[in-house]
């Protein structure tokens, strides 16, 4: 499309918006109908640890949002002198599950609870035995159920609880929706009837009558919609909190709104049954479309859904990428220590491609990136961790396999539950997320942990603010009875290019080396959760 046509489709409304709600990013990215990216915007952000739950706060979440729109649209009007008033559809997605809990008022009763707290493991475990269905500890039911259990004064108020992508839909359309993946995180979604599961609401129900609340489950939870309903429209106070020019004018569609599993999907095109992705960034999981229900309740296992109702083995990964890029930016201070101004991207370049020097191991090299507790390994507290005997090899190159190893060492305990104990079949992977900005190096190693080949697309870098924004542009360019999988390999994929990365046997074989020790070693990083010492609260 030559300059003057985006001109013109941008006038015309002929744009989807999608906007991502990340764990240390909010992303707005705006596509023409051909889901090429027009222009984007950004805001980094960072949660904190507020009297013992990480959480962001409300004025973040709304600065956030404003200052990335507000940068898409300056880059709109730079580069094609229009000023963006409307656009054809909108969606806004975010870091799953948590808890955001609302009384009658729309007043906020406890901080936003995210997903990174490892604070129910009560409420899980009982939930999950009462259901017979996995409720890991970061799905907003089990938050719920803690806050019951915990006899917290705020439950009996409660009058709509919701995601964070939840919250954002509601404050700018009024309308309590969510997408049936996002909502497949906050209670257990009923394949048949693409709602929430029944008879789970009513042992759910049942398990609280005696506490004489004033709410049953399903009144407090937000509408299930599937992918490409349309969820809403933007109103007037909404276009004026979204874009604090005021330019923007309401009326404009919404599509449901969704979690980052369902955008890392959409952005890799993995929806069909039998195809996987892995979505990495300060957290990592592994989503594989399931051809059938598995045997066995694991704890390890989510069951969530595609934005579109299909089930979905899921593996979730608290801690990822936050303690390489923790080590990075020790190795900056260093470089800039000795008078060296490093570009950031060629560190990450440098220091990873290091990796692929490395013993096929990292050399007996142990580290665990636990920035918070990790639920697949039952550590419940953060304790990051470097740790070497003195017969190991220890040089950079192993440093940063191993470091790149660990990033995936729960991930890979997941995985193997799926793949040797349910023989799961999963015909390739297709990976998104920063980590794969550098070529090769992260497919490598996401491919000898898993023993499946890894492709990463020329879209990997937009990540899931564009996935959003291809969800909003269904919602208005499917065709009648068109499928989300049909929409994404006819239209959105259909010339796109991949690169593949094969498992190398010798790196698989490392992998496994490397699991056994990182298995062994979980003993160690309890002993650091025990007893090292976190001078503002023990």
């Amino acid at each position: 499309m030559n300059h003057v046509d985006m001109k013109q489709a941008i006038t015309a409304g002929k744009t989807s918006l999608g906007i991502e709600f990340g764990s240390t990013r909010i992303k707005a990215v705006l596509i023409d109908e051909r889901f090429e990216t027009i222009a984007s915007g950004s805001y980094e952000w960072e949660n904190l640890l507020k009297d013992g739950y990480w959480t962001y706060n409300l004025t973040d979440i709304i600065t956030g949002m404003q200052e990335a729109y507000r940068e898409m649209k300056q880059e709109v009007e730079r580069k094609y002198e229009v000023t963006l008033d409307t656009i054809g559809s909108i969606g806004f997605s975010a870091m799953m599950h948590g808890y955001m809990a609302f009384d009658s008022t729309g007043e906020l009763l406890v901080p936003f609870r995210t997903w990174r707290n490892a604070t129910t493991g009560a409420a899980a475990r009982e939930l999950t035995d009462k259901f017979q269905f996995n409720i890991p500890e970061r799905w907003s039911i089990a938050h719920l159920y803690q806050a019951i259990l915990n006899e917290e004064e705020h439950v009996p108020r409660v009058d709509f609880i919701t995601t964070l992508s939840g919250f954002i839909h509601w404050l700018l359309t009024g309308n309590k929706a969510l997408g049936i993946g996002d909502a497949s995180g906050m209670f257990p979604i009923d394949e048949a009837t693409h709602d929430y599961h029944e008879s789970m609401i009513k042992q759910f129900d049942e398990l609280v009558a005696a506490k004489g609340y004033p709410w049953k489950l399903k009144s407090i939870l937000p509408k299930v919609y599937n992918a490409g309903d349309q969820a809403g429209v933007l109103t007037e106070a909404g276009a004026k909190m979204l874009d604090i020019s005021q330019t923007l004018q309401p009326g404009i569609p919404l599509c449901p709104p969704e979690g980052d599993a369902g955008t890392g999907m959409v952005a890799t095109n993995s929806v069909r049954k039998r195809t996987g992705n892995v979505s990495v960034g300060t957290s990592v999981f592994a989503m594989i479309v399931l051809e059938k229900e598995l045997t066995n309740v694991y704890p390890e296992i989510d069951l969530v859904t595609t934005p579109n109702g299909s089930p979905v083995g899921m593996v979730h990964a608290n801690n990822c990428s936050s303690d390489i890029n923790a080590w990075l930016g020790l190795f900056r201070e260093f470089s800039e220590a000795m008078g060296q101004k490093v570009d950031t991207q060629q560190l990450f370049s440098v220091m990873f491609n290091k990796a692929l020097e490395a013993d096929p191991d990292g050399g007996g090299l142990l580290s665990y990136g636990y920035f918070s507790g990790e639920n697949i390994t039952g550590i419940e507290k953060g304790r990051p961790l470097f740790v070497r005997s003195p017969e190991s090899n220890f040089n950079l190159a192993n440093f940063m396999r191993t470091h790149l190893f660990t990033a995936f060492g729960a991930l890979k305990i997941g995985m193997d539950i799926l793949t040797k104990n349910e023989h799961v079949a999963i015909d390739g992977i297709l990976a998104h997320g920063g980590l794969f900005k550098t070529p090769v190096v992260g497919q490598k190693i996401v491919a000898a942990a898993m023993n499946v080949p890894v492709s990463v697309m020329a879209t990997a870098g937009e990540g899931g603010a564009w996935g959003m924004a291809i969800l909003a542009s269904y919602m208005i360019n499917k065709d009648q009875q068109e499928a989300l999988e049909d929409f994404l390999d006819h239209k959105v994929f259909k010339d796109a290019e991949g690169q593949e990365v094969q498992p190398d046997q010798s790196d698989v074989q490392g992998f496994e080396v490397f699991i056994e020790r990182y298995k062994k070693g979980l003993a160690i990083e309890q002993a650091a959760v025990d007893h090292l010492v976190e001078k503002w609260r023990d």
